[in-house]
């Protein structure tokens, strides 16, 4: 079992502005050492109103992983996950593709539907229903796969159209950097993972609900021609890993059961006391799992 840290608060363990970096970059330097394979940061602007105060210190992504990415030269780097409505797809694949070709092949496209329209509305991002949301992740998808196919001509779709699809240089990850799609949603996300994506990333509220999304997952596989072993399984850990540790890993176990091969953990602490004890207390016992 591969272990994930998803970074989701710049505010511990001090919110002072000069504090962020610092901490930021003992954390990451911490958990490569001590072997954590994927690091991520949110998607958002605002802080998460239902995990804190919205006016708590939020970063930009895509700058923190280049950040990050300088400091680093083993940890794959994404967000968990890209809000599809936060920038237009063809900048999108670029960004990503700025971001593998810096990181020497590390980038990994996490993606889903935004939803956060306290931050989209105070930040002047368009909110569109939710049905429209589906149709426009799924074409950015498609974007996505065509400007890294290398293939250069018109995307006409029915909400974005691109006259040159063209993007130099290319990835250097092989096809392409790792499409990751977030969420659980029955009828339409994990259509499109089936359809479109390396990997599924799913909240592990228990074993027993993972379980019932990646049956769901394996009839869209069969519904596209897809083969459900080729998808990549990963899941949000939500259980505090540092409260009982013995407890949490045998959560993993069970979720590793089900076909889980990387869970994502969250400091809920100091992050650079958390990684410290991850490297100390769980790693090396996540190795047999």
């Amino acid at each position: 079992m591969k272990l994930g840290l998803h970074y989701w608060n710049f505010a511990k363990p001090t919110p002072e502005p000069v504090a962020i970096a610092p901490t930021l970059r003992e954390t990451v330097l911490i958990a490569e050492q001590s072997g954590i394979s994927s690091f991520t940061v949110m998607d958002h602007y605002f802080q998460m109103e239902a995990s804190a105060p919205a006016d708590e210190p939020m970063l930009e992504g895509y700058t923190t992983l280049g950040y990050v990415a300088a400091l680093t030269s083993k940890m794959s780097l994404g967000l968990l996950v890209t809000g599809v409505m936060y920038r237009h797809p063809g900048l999108l694949a670029k960004i990503v593709t700025t971001l593998d070709v810096l990181s020497g092949g590390r980038a990994r496209l996490g993606i889903g539907a935004s939803w956060y329209e306290r931050e989209q509305r105070g930040l002047g991002v368009p909110v569109v229903p939710m049905a429209e949301r589906f149709e426009r992740l799924e074409e950015t998808l498609q974007i996505c796969l065509r400007m890294w196919s290398g293939k250069v001509g018109e995307f006409d779709g029915e909400h974005y159209k691109l006259t040159e699809t063209l993007n130099v240089p290319a990835p250097i990850s092989a096809p392409h950097p790792m499409i990751m799609i977030g969420g659980g949603g029955e009828k339409k996300t994990l259509r499109l993972v089936a359809k479109y994506a390396d990997a599924c990333n799913l909240f592990a509220t228990s074993p027993e609900d993972v379980a019932r999304k990646l049956d769901i997952l394996r009839e869209h596989c069969d519904a596209e021609g897809r083969d459900y072993d080729s998808i990549i399984k990963t899941a949000v850990a939500v259980r505090p890993v540092l409260d009982d540790v013995d407890g949490w890993l045998g959560y993993v176990e069970a979720l590793a059961g089900l076909g889980i091969t990387e869970v994502q953990t969250m400091p809920d602490r100091d992050p650079v006391a958390f990684v410290t004890e991850l490297g100390e207390k769980v790693l090396p016992r996540l190795a047999t799992i």
